[in-house]
């Protein structure tokens, strides 16, 4: 059995009493409001409205690779990563070279953490980014350089790394 509520025609609410509906309450937290759903149905999926409906941009900015790695080599060269974590990032001898330079702990810092400051990059070729990083922590700024390849699947990888000072010499069988 449904029912049905209806308001009597004869009986009007008092004046003290508010008539119909509830004023809208409004969530502070969503500037665009609550998103616009569709029905379920057959062959229908229950979606909201695209962000562009709703009034906001349509596209959020994707981090560039140099972004990333330089965070996630700082993270390393710091002690907060464990080398490892980068075995699917690096190709080549740019994994020997982090493992060495990680060991040293260069990037370890007593109190304040280091932050990657800026970031630079030059583009020798298509599919090839050489970058370098200004690490601050506190009053101390470090360099780092790297080099990013893009590979047949289209991940970045890294190729080299280095932080500044002297460097080691390279052996020759490599």
């Amino acid at each position: 059995m449904n029912k049905v509520m209806t308001r009597n025609s004869t009986t009007r609410p008092a004046p003290s009493q508010p008539g119909g509906r509830p004023p809208v309450r409004h969530d502070t937290r969503r500037p665009g409001g609550t998103p616009r759903r569709t029905a379920h149905g057959p062959g229908r999926t229950g979606t909201t409205a695209p962000p562009a409906a709703m009034g906001r941009a349509a596209t959020v900015p994707q981090p560039r690779p140099t972004d990333l790695f330089a965070d996630r080599l700082l993270s390393v060269l710091s002690g907060q990563r464990p080398v490892h974590s980068m075995l699917g990032h690096t190709v080549g001898r740019a994994y020997d070279e982090l493992a060495r330079l990680a060991a040293r702990g260069p990037l370890r810092t007593r109190g304040t953490r280091p932050v990657v400051r800026d970031i630079g990059y030059f583009v020798p070729r298509p599919g090839a980014i050489e970058a370098f990083a200004r690490i601050g922590a506190g009053d101390q700024l470090r360099a780092m350089a790297f080099r990013l390849e893009c590979g047949p699947d289209h991940r970045w990888r890294c190729t080299a790394v280095e932080l500044g000072g002297p460097r080691p010499p390279r052996a020759d069988d490599d």
